[in-house]
């Protein structure tokens, strides 16, 4: 499967814009809209929301950002937009408009490549309905949503174990149909032992075997959680930022 390729139709859904808009070097400006098939993590239109595939961005936002908008892609080439600096002078313009700017979300897809865990954990498996036990469970706030979401249900869970106590917990919500976002949680005395790479690993490989297209997310400064994407058989693939309402 070409990876790239279904993540610029899933992209174009998000941004309401055309999948070979990726592939070209202008920027491009977008008006918001609600897509069948776009991943929902809120059921407004985008204010604001920024993503690159390395090349160009492509922006959709409220047209009262229009004439801030137009200098704001004046100010660099493509990728560049997203160094701080840059993003900054967004900030005074979305907080007029009562928002403020995300954190920057840096996102991976899988090689097209085999991959095979490394280390021996006992394991079990839970999928959709059997989910449910662990919301509300504080340990785990990112292989899990912390409720049932219908528009991103989770859908399967996978747990490193000893005996009964569970080691470490790796999971992933269909944020929309056929893609799989995989988080990752490990007990504190457990850490650096392997088990999320460990996890994450069978993880991404039981999604692929079931036809649907894992990724993985994570903060700029979150150097382990990129450790364990990379060893997990992901590479950085977009980046994006969005706006939050004060």
């Amino acid at each position: 499967m070409n990876y790239y390729e279904e993540l610029k139709k899933m992209l174009s859904m998000d941004m309401n814009c055309k999948p070979a808009d990726f592939d070209i070097e202008e920027n491009v400006l977008t008006i918001p809209a609600l897509i069948e098939g776009r991943r929902i993590y809120s059921p407004e239109k985008h204010f604001f929301h920024m993503v690159s595939t390395g090349s160009n961005v492509i922006i959709n936002a409220d047209g009262c950002l229009d004439e801030a908008l137009v200098a704001f892609l004046r100010r660099a080439k493509g990728f560049k937009l997203f160094e701080i600096p840059n993003l900054l002078t967004l900030e005074p313009e979305l907080n007029k408009y009562g928002h403020t700017l995300s954190e920057t979300y840096h996102m991976f897809l899988p090689v097209n490549k085999e991959v095979i865990p490394a280390g021996k954990f006992d394991v079990r498996w839970y999928f959709d309905e059997g989910i449910r036990r662990f919301y509300g469970d504080s340990r785990f706030p990112n292989a899990i949503c912390p409720e049932f979401k219908p528009e991103r249900p989770d859908r399967i869970v996978v747990c490193a174990c000893k005996g009964r106590e569970i080691l470490g917990m790796a999971g992933c919500s269909e944020d929309t149909k056929g893609w799989q976002q995989i988080g990752i949680d490990v007990m504190p005395k457990y850490r650096s032992k392997g088990i999320g790479t460990f996890l994450v690993s069978i993880l991404r490989n039981k999604i692929i075997e079931n036809g649907d297209i894992p990724f993985y997310g994570t903060q700029i400064a979150n150097i382990h959680s990129w450790n364990i994407a990379i060893k997990s058989g992901f590479r950085p693939a977009w980046i994006e930022v969005g706006a939050n309402r004060i």
